[in-house]
């Protein structure tokens, strides 16, 4: 993760590298120098209750290993094999993109773009929801 810039808000908690870190009481920004550190943001984390997609599950999954929740090497099949079952699904062209993206930095041990690119899919996956409701 070379170069990445977090610009935290006051209070803002963050989790580098299994600590949890929290900024003062002003806006602050850290740049983050380490290749490969994990990082996640706490107001973006997906808490446990809260895995009830299909696509909540992959983006639980490499969350657990930006956490140090889970060890990379057992994670990563799973998350392949999530993103293989949403491809099935999800085949517009967006969403493909996305998960080729996912795909692609889980092959390269890059768990944070891995999620950054999930991410990416829970509107699309809320509207699909929501739509196959009414």
């Amino acid at each position: 993760m070379s170069g990445l810039v977090l610009k935290l808000a006051p209070k803002e908690r963050v989790l580098i590298n299994g600590a949890v870190i929290e900024n003062g009481d002003r806006r602050s920004r850290l740049s983050i120098v380490t290749p490969g550190a994990s990082i996640l943001r706490l107001r973006d984390a997906i808490h446990p209750e809260e895995v009830n997609t299909p696509v909540r599950r992959v983006c639980y999954i490499a969350q657990l290993v930006l956490s140090g929740d889970a060890v990379p090497e057992e994670a990563r099949m799973q998350l392949l094999r999530g993103i293989e079952q949403l491809s099935q699904v999800l085949t517009d062209h967006d969403s493909r993109t996305q998960l080729r993206l996912a795909s692609d930095a889980v092959m390269e041990g890059q768990f944070y773009q891995a999620l950054k690119a999930m991410r990416g899919l829970l509107p699309r996956e809320a509207r699909l929801l929501a739509a196959a409701k009414t």
